[in-house]
This record gives structure tokens, C-alpha cells and sequence, in this order.
């Protein structure tokens, strides 16, 4: 078992909302911390933590992550307020940018000053959610105040952070970072110092400030079946900008270019071959039970103080999230 961490999972949903509701149980069972639920196309991930909260008792709750331009941070508060009321104050509510493809195209709306705009949203959100008169924006604009209900002064809120401007202000302004395609060593070098900067700049220490880290995890007799899910499923953020900005400065450029070259040739093949090994295995934690466990405690000992275990397709997640279960105590 894993020395004492405090360990989560991602539990999604694919086809079946049942099975996903039976996995966090299971995922409680385990004495995970946390589940957390991403948000793309499919199910609302807000409604989705309504159902997890019904299924179970203690395990923390978690979005990983909702893009601020999809909701007011008017909406964005009652959604959050009731949520959390529900759980039993067990929500952490993950914001993110997410991407021009998505703000712009699925929803209509703008990214101009991503840094900016988030430190806004999350100081008129944290002002609502506290009952006092949210500040003047300029992207947001609001006198919006809840009614019946709260204060949640203390209502955890995490940013999605990949490059040191952002996570500078996840530092200062949130209660936690969340992190995707980032590897230890990325963590280490410039993930935790940018924090730590980030705290400074708000006069505020580390404690009790989560680094919540996706580490895709799969036991398989053969990574390289995993290795292959992988490589399907990294296309897409492989083609955007903030990805592959990280991923640069992660010191995998070879990777984008190979990429590159493939999409020129609309080459799909090469596309995910050039996603390579050294990735892979830089990233995920894939093999025996024990190479799991020892996959996710690189990101521990990274910096990165919550990892959380994640699926990777057509692997068995069930005996995922067994074999890398927390210790007890």
C-alpha cells in the first residue's frame, strides 16, 4: 500500500451512469479522498457530483474542471452553494480557462486576458459565496447576492493551472491547483516553485494548499496496450495551445514537432507515434500493482500533495483504483 497521502480518483462517466456511481462508492470504500468529475461535452459535471453526493457519505467532491466563460459567476455561486449544501460541505470547485475551441465555438463567448479574467471571476465568486458585495469587473458584471442560503466563505475553489502566470495566481487567489499532462518532473521544477510564488505574492504559506494531479493509472500485464489508449486519447490536447506551450517547456518539443509533421501529412498514425514512450512513461503510472503505486507516489514526491488516480480506456479501473488504494490511518 501507499504511504498515507491524501489520494484521489477521477470517475467520470462513460457510457453508464450507474457504473460510474458504483465506482465512487467504490472509490469511498477504498478510502480515497476524493473523486473529481471532468467536464467536456457529455454530462454536466455539476449535476453528476448531485448523484455521487447521494451515492456516498464522506469522500470529497470535486470538478476538474468547469470553464468559467460557460457560467456567471452569478450562477456559477448558486450552483456551487447548493451543491456544497448538499454534500455536506464536501464540494471543491475546480475553474479552468479551458480553450478557445470550446469558450468560442460550443459556447459563443471570448477569451481575451485568461490570467485576468480568472483572478476576476474567482474574486466575485469568493465575494458572493461569502456574502458580501461581489467587486466591479470588466469582463463580469454583477450586484447578484444569495438569498435564504449560506454564507460559504470557506467553500474550497481550485484553479486549473499549466503555465507560471497561472500558476502564480492559483497560488495567491485559490485553495488548491489542478494539474493535467503535467509530470513530476515538470511539477517539481516549475509547477511548485511557481506556486510557492504565487502564495508569497498573497502573504500566504503552502499549508493546507492541494497540488491535485491526474495521474493516468492502469495495472495491465502489457503497458503498451495502455501506452496505445494513451495515444488515442492525448490527439486532441496534443493540437492545443496551451498544451502544448506546457509541453515545450516540459522539454518534450520533439514530441509537438514529430506531431506536427504527421498532422501536415494528415498522417493519424504518425500523429499518435509521435506521442512517445518517454511521455508515456513520464506521465502515467502503468504496469504491476506496484509499479502503479510507485507511479503516483513520484507526483507525492514531486510536490504535487494530492494525486489522483486516473482511468485509462479499455484497462480495468476497478482493479486500478484497488491495487493503488491509500493506506489505512
Amino acid at each position: 500500500m501507499l504511504a498515507r497521502m491524501a489520494i484521489g480518483s477521477f470517475v467520470s462517466v462513460g457510457r453508464s451512469l450507474s457504473d460510474a456511481m458504483a465506482r465512487v462508492a467504490l472509490a469511498e470504500d477504498l478510502g480515497y479522498d476524493a473523486a473529481y468529475v471532468t467536464h467536456i461535452a457529455g454530462r454536466d459535471s455539476l449535476t453528476l457530483l448531485a448523484a455521487y453526493a447521494a451515492a456516498t457519505a464522506r469522500i470529497g467532491l470535486g470538478t476538474c474542471v468547469v470553464p468559467i466563460y460557460t457560467r456567471t459567476p452569478a450562477t456559477m455561486a448558486m450552483t456551487a452553494a447548493t451543491l456544497h449544501e448538499q454534500s455536506g460541505g464536501r464540494l471543491r470547485l475546480g475553474l479552468g480557462v479551458s480553450h478557445r475551441g470550446v469558450v468560442e465555438a460550443w459556447h459563443g463567448q471570448t477569451i481575451d486576458k485568461p490570467v485576468a479574467e480568472m483572478r476576476e471571476y474567482v474574486a466575485i465568486l469568493r465575494a458572493i459565496l461569502a456574502g458580501e458585495p461581489p467587486p466591479a469587473g470588466e469582463k463580469w458584471h454583477t450586484s447578484f447576492a444569495l438569498s435564504g442560503i449560506g454564507p460559504y466563505p470557506d467553500l474550497p475553489i481550485y484553479v486549473a493551472a499549466l503555465s507560471p502566470a497561472m500558476l502564480r495566481l492559483a497560488g495567491e487567489v485559490a485553495d488548491g491547483a489542478m494539474l493535467w499532462l503535467c509530470n513530476p518532473e515538470y511539477i517539481r521544477a516549475v509547477v511548485v516553485p511557481e506556486l510557492h510564488a504565487g502564495r508569497e505574492r498573497a502573504g500566504k504559506t503552502m499549508d493546507g494548499f492541494e497540488v491535485v494531479a491526474a495521474v493516468p493509472s492502469a495495472v495491465v500485464e502489457d503497458p503498451g496496450t495502455a501506452f496505445a489508449s494513451m495515444r488515442r486519447d492525448l490527439l486532441t490536447y496534443f493540437g492545443l495551445p496551451f498544451y502544448r506551450a506546457m509541453l515545450e517547456r516540459s522539454g518534450f518539443g520533439e514530441d509537438i514537432a514529430a506531431y506536427d509533421e504527421a498532422a501536415a501529412r494528415g498522417d493519424g498514425e504518425a500523429m499518435q507515434a509521435a506521442i512517445s514512450e518517454r511521455f508515456l512513461r513520464a506521465l502515467c503510472a502503468i504496469g504491476s500493482p506496484e509499479e502503479v503505486r510507485a507511479g503516483v507516489a513520484r507526483y507525492d514526491e514531486a510536490g504535487a500533495n494530492a494525486p489522483c488516480v486516473g482511468p485509462i480506456a479499455r484497462t480495468d479501473f476497478e482493479g486500478t483504483l484497488r491495487a493503488a488504494a491509500p493506506a489505512p490511518g
